[in-house]
Order: structure tokens, then C-alpha cells, then sequence
């Protein structure tokens, strides 16, 4: 059974020196799923730098947003969730609103922090609990199954199992003759095996058995980073702030705004839904996602949302904010170690993302595949996520299709009120995309 399932707990941080067990537990997930999100201190900035933002601030802004986001959830919300600034949005930011609407950094930072006001106030109201009950079932599990998916088709990519298919179709096969796909394969079964029999910190000692062999066999599978000298934190500190609001009233500004709460909302209640072990800190882990995202924006970056890699550290035994903790300070030490993050392989850490999304697509059992109103819905949010890379589309498309599915079939009556807003709300939003990108 998955470990997702097991015994919910929400110890303090102080409470967990209590549990020497699950202190144990908390400190190998939380050094499990900081390594399994690690990439985001290279990539993010590498994705702002098209933005016109310099590395060294971003990086800086990266680190610093992270690891208060992890605080966050370890002291108010006391549930095991990694915060980073997220993928998908980092890519909305930059190609969406900047390069797209040819607006400065300055203002795209100023329209994330008004989203981030937008998620906040859905957020400590109680209407983000009627929300969360109002999703139907089906659609809950096609979001923890999308997002296995979507961490299956990241890990096999890591792994070099797969590639991108140019001519031949979207993917390919990955080539086996290659040192790194061979160290992927032998990483897989490692981790598998250590999985299977329940390995105490199996995952971490499949990331660190991995990256040895990287090093002894000269296996180069890693991006370069950027060494952070005092300076730069200099020149950080000294031109952080809340971003250029001049264009606050023009229409453009207004349907950013829109699109970015529309994802920044959805997709953390998304994210949270599906690998969240008690669910009772659900409502605590979303105003947490929330007060990070607004103070991401001061920080000078693009919003934080939940990691989906926050899973990686569940199914390693973490439990409460212990997790959450451990990586926020691995996030703070990462200051003055990033060169060394480029020692560990993005190969390292795709079998335990891989594993992990199998166990979170082990979620579909419970779907009524006999009822196709019921999982077609489901299916195109689990399809989608993955294929398009983006969790906020894979939604948006899930929740138009159920209302009309369900009126087809006849069965109007069983649709919540607000499940037919939340569809309208996503092809506003979808409308919206789509005007920005004219």
C-alpha cells in the first residue's frame, strides 16, 4: 500500500524531537525531496534570465523565496510540502507576459504579486473549503494521477529513457548505448529494490549510490550553476522591491492578473489534493502556498506554488513540517554550496520521481471506469497535465469536459453549482491566454 495511506500525524517541530522515529523519518525526506527539487536553484533562473532578470538575482531570489515558503509550511501548516518557485508559471511569467506582452520583469513581478493577493483572499476565506468539497471524486484522483504522470514523463526524461521525437513523433526512445541512460537504468532498479523491501531512506540511498557511480565512471549528466559571491547578495538586497504597478489599470495587466490567479489557485489546491497524507492540514497548506506566493513577488521572482516533487519526501516517510523544515534549511546551506548541487545528476534523482509517480497513478483504481461520464473527465486532466507540461491547462480542460459530459448523459442534477463556475472560470481563463499571446 502506498505510503501516502498511511497513519496521518501532525506533530510540531518541537513535538517530532519526541519521535525519535520520526525525526528520523523527517530528516531523510526532507534531504530526499530538496534533492529531488534541487534543479529549481539553476533552472528557474535560467527560465528568468530570458526576462531580462541576471542570474545572481535570480538565483538569490530563488533560494530565499524557497526556503521561507518551506518555513512556512513547516511552522504554519505542519505539513510535509516543499515551496519553489514553480515550472509552469516561471515559463507563464517570462514567454507569457514578458516576451509576449512585452512588458518589463518589473511589471510581470508587480502582476504576480496582485495574483498572489487574489489567491490569498480565496485562500483564508472559507470559500476555498467549498471548493475543495465541491470537486467530484473522480476529478480529485485524475489530478493525483496526472501529476504521477507528469513526474513519470520528468523522470524518464532524467533517466535519458526517453527524448524528445522530432520527426519520428513527440517522443522517442532514449539511446541506450549512452553511459548516462545505462547509469538510469541501473538507478531504477536500485531504487526499486530498495523500495520494495522497504529500505529505510531507500530513496536518498538510491540518489547518493547513483551519484557515486556518476562520479566513478565519469558520467557527465548535470547543468552548470552559478557560485553566488558576496557582492552579489550585495546588489540583491539593495534592489529587491514590490515591482512597477504603472500599468496597473490597462487591460493587459488586468487579464495577466486573472490567468496567474486562475493558475497559482488551481493548481496548488490541485497539487495539495493529491499528495497531501492528512488531508486535515489541507486548508492550513493552501493560505501557507498562499502568504509564500505573495512574498516570492517582493523577493524578485516568479510566484512559488507546491512542489509536485513534495511527493518524493511523502513517500519517504515524511509526514509533518519536520520534512518541510529540513529542506527549507538545505535550500538556506545551498547558498554557498550551488556548485556542489552540480555533482548530483539530474540521473540520480529520476528513479525515485519515477517511483513516485507510479504510486501516485496507482490512484486510478479507484475511478469507475465503467461510468465513461465519469472517466473521461478524469482521463483528459490525467493526459493533458503531461503532454501539454502544464498542471493549470490539464485542469482547465478537465473541468470543461465534466459538466459537459454529465448534462449529456442526463445527470444535470448531480453537478455542484460551483463545478459549473469553477468551468467557466477556466474558458475565461483559457479565452484570457489566449488574447495575451496576440
Amino acid at each position: 500500500m502506498s505510503k501516502l495511506k498511511e497513519k496521518k500525524k501532525s506533530f510540531s517541530i518541537i513535538e517530532l524531537f519526541k519521535d525519535k522515529k520520526q525525526l528520523k523519518n523527517e530528516l531523510i525526506a526532507g534531504c530526499t525531496a530538496f534533492v529531488a527539487i534541487s534543479y529549481i536553484i539553476i533552472v528557474n533562473p535560467m527560465i528568468l534570465k530570458d526576462a531580462g532578470i541576471p542570474i545572481g538575482y535570480s538565483v538569490c531570489a530563488t533560494i530565499f523565496s524557497s526556503a521561507i515558503g518551506c518555513f512556512l509550511m513547516a511552522f504554519w501548516a505542519k505539513a510535509p510540502i516543499v515551496m519553489t518557485p514553480g515550472m509552469g508559471i516561471n515559463a507563464f511569467f517570462t514567454y507569457t507576459i514578458v516576451n509576449g506582452m512585452q512588458l518589463s520583469w518589473q511589471e510581470a513581478i508587480a502582476i504576480s504579486i496582485c495574483s498572489s493577493i487574489v489567491y490569498f483572499v480565496i485562500a483564508i476565506s472559507g470559500f476555498s473549503m467549498q471548493l475543495a468539497k465541491a470537486i467530484p471524486d473522480n476529478l480529485k484522483t485524475g489530478i493525483t494521477a496526472g501529476i504521477g504522470l507528469f513526474l513519470v514523463e520528468l523522470g524518464l526524461e532524467k533517466a535519458h529513457l526517453i527524448q524528445a521525437g522530432g520527426k519520428q513523433g513527440l517522443l522517442m526512445m532514449g539511446d541506450l548505448s549512452q553511459p548516462a541512460t545505462l547509469l538510469g537504468v541501473v538507478g531504477l532498479i536500485m531504487s526499486l529494490i530498495f523500495y520494495l523491501r522497504g529500505t529505510p531512506g531507500g530513496f536518498l540511498l538510491g540518489i547518493i549510490l547513483t551519484t557515486v557511480l556518476s562520479l566513478i565512471f565519469h558520467i557527465q549528466d548535470q547543468m552548470t550553476t552559478t557560485k553566488l559571491h558576496f557582492s552579489e547578495f550585495q546588489t540583491y538586497f539593495k534592489n529587491i522591491g514590490p515591482g512597477d504597478f504603472r500599468e496597473f489599470f490597462s487591460l493587459p495587466f488586468i487579464l495577466a492578473v486573472f490567468s496567474m490567479s486562475m493558475i497559482l489557485i488551481f493548481e496548488s489546491m490541485g497539487i495539495l489534493s493529491g499528495i497531501l497524507p492528512n488531508k486535515k492540514r489541507f486548508k492550513q497548506s493552501f493560505q501557507s502556498s498562499s502568504v509564500a506566493s505573495f512574498i516570492s513577488g517582493f523577493l524578485g521572482t516568479s510566484p512559488t506554488v507546491v512542489a509536485a516533487e513534495s511527493a518524493v519526501g511523502i513517500e519517504s516517510g515524511g509526514r509533518t513540517g519536520g520534512m518541510a523544515f529540513v529542506a527549507g534549511c538545505l535550500f538556506l546551506v545551498a547558498i554557498f554550496t550551488t556548485p556542489f548541487l552540480a555533482l548530483i545528476p539530474q540521473v540520480a534523482t529520476a528513479p525515485v520521481i519515477i517511483i513516485t509517480g507510479a504510486i501516485m497513478m496507482q490512484q486510478l483504481r479507484t475511478i469507475d471506469l465503467f461510468d465513461f461520464s465519469e472517466w473521461f473527465p478524469a482521463f483528459l486532466i490525467v493526459v493533458l497535465i503531461s503532454f501539454s507540461n502544464s498542471i493549470s491547462f490539464g485542469l482547465a480542460i478537465g473541468f470543461i469536459s465534466y459538466p459537459i459530459v454529465k448534462v449529456a448523459v442526463g445527470q444535470r442534477a448531480s453537478i455542484h453549482p460551483i463545478v459549473y463556475g469553477l468551468a467557466s472560470l477556466f474558458l475565461i481563463d483559457l479565452i484570457c491566454q489566449a488574447v495575451l499571446l496576440q
